[in-house]
């Protein structure tokens, strides 16, 4: 019996010596993860936008790997109640804004100054 609780005793210490190893060296190995300024997630959304609010739970969950990272949601011809859901889901969301599509087509300049936070004027 006295053998067999050594032999217990033992694994778990060799178990929990791994596991603070490991966590260790993640710890040091792993400082930060790397941030993309000014990446911006485009869901172009059209009609009633049926998978709506799923695509916009995936973004969130790759915007949570991306630090910096945008969701932008495109309307391109929502309907009203589409539009008012999309309105309601970028607002819930801490980095996601609803736009126009041609907003976001023909006004790059100005949604880069928006996302870097400055105007680059000629």
């Amino acid at each position: 019996m006295l053998l067999l609780q050594d032999g217990v005793i033992a694994f778990l210490s060799a178990v929990g010596l791994t596991t603070l190893g490991w966590l260790l060296a993640g710890a040091i190995l792993h400082t930060g993860r790397p941030a993309i300024p000014g990446l911006l997630l485009v869901l172009p959304l059209q009609g009633e936008a049926l998978a709506m609010e799923a695509d916009v739970r995936e973004l969130r969950r790759v915007q949570g790997r991306l630090p910096g990272a945008k969701i932008l949601l495109a309307d391109c011809g929502l309907t009203e109640d589409a539009r008012g859901l999309a309105q309601y889901l970028a607002d819930r969301e801490k980095n996601a804004e609803l736009i126009d599509a041609k907003e976001f087509y023909l006004g790059q300049r100005s949604l880069k100054e928006e996302v870097h936070g400055r105007a680059d004027r000629p």
